[in-house]
């Protein structure tokens, strides 16, 4: 430690103990043969299923036990689903969802209520901002949460065009174009000012095909981070899929399997999510911006 860092709480060296630079962690939401209607994904959910798994809920159970404390605060910035705020409130954390749309907000109350105890609901809370207000949609809370969940939509700024007209799905009505480079930097400044001593930010993102390449955002957000004051802790393979022996169980939905084309067509085969990749940060010492 240099003579100019402060020491870090030890809390937070603890949690660093516990992490290593690459890490693979088996996130598969299959319930497991004897498990309880309550513990099964749903079978149908008005959101569809690129934003129901954005968080899968076995990635936010790993993510809130690896890196908060009971009673602490985790946020979700991108809440398309209730996944991250349930799996907080059933782990006596305080949930905050930032909902900047109408539509989404009026799905995830009627989702908690079937999936929490009143008790339980009394942990989460909503705020009506986006990813590009976060300083205000967790006001009052400046350096105090342990955790931020960002899972990053998958497309560029002014992302795919969306034809609301008979999509069923809220979190597709009302998407909103991921942050651009000027505002990513300030989503990341942000992120630092209200994370707490020791907190970590969690961004979550998948690699995608655009213009016949592949393209992974992770080493310009890492870039970005540093700008930021934040600490590139580690990088987590999250399967999303079950492992049996030596094989990865791949299974297509309905959404998945309408894509399906003739053999001989030039065109893409349809997308199975069967990882993501997290990129953990913490907040470098030095006090709250």
């Amino acid at each position: 430690m240099s003579k100019n860092e402060a020491p870090r709480p030890k809390d937070s060296r603890d949690a660093e103990r516990r992490l290593v630079p690459l890490s693979v962690w088996l996130c598969s939401d299959t319930a497991p043969a004897g498990a309880s209607v309550k513990d099964r994904p749903p079978a149908t959910d008005a959101v569809c299923g690129r934003h129901r798994q954005a968080v899968g809920r076995e990635l936010a159970r790993h993510l809130i036990g690896t890196c908060t404390r009971s009673g602490g605060i985790v946020a979700d910035v991108f809440t398309t689903s209730e996944t991250v705020l349930v799996a907080a409130a059933e782990m006596g954390r305080l949930g905050i969802g930032c909902v900047p749309r109408l539509p989404v907000a009026q799905h995830l109350v009627g989702r908690l209520r079937e999936e929490l105890t009143a008790d339980q609901r009394a942990a989460v809370r909503m705020r009506p901002h986006g990813p590009h207000a976060l300083r205000e949609a967790l006001l009052g809370l400046e350096g105090g949460v342990e955790l931020l969940i960002a899972a990053l939509p998958p497309y560029p700024e002014f992302g795919r065009p969306v034809d609301s007209a008979g999509v069923s799905c809220p979190a597709c009505r009302a998407e909103q174009p991921t942050l651009g480079g000027t505002q990513l930097g300030r989503f990341l400044e942000d992120a630092r000012h209200v994370l707490a001593p020791g907190g970590h930010l969690a961004v979550i993102t998948t690699a995608r095909y655009e213009r016949g390449r592949l393209v992974d955002v992770a080493p310009g957000i890492i870039r970005h981070a540093a700008r930021a004051g934040l600490t590139y802790l580690q990088h987590v393979i999250a399967l999303r899929v079950p492992v049996e022996g030596d094989a990865l169980v791949v299974q297509s939905g309905p959404a998945e399997l309408a894509q399906l084309r003739r053999a001989q067509s030039a065109e893409l085969p349809p997308v199975v999510s069967v990882h993501a990749d997290v990129c953990l940060f913490t907040r470098s010492a030095g006090g709250v911006r």
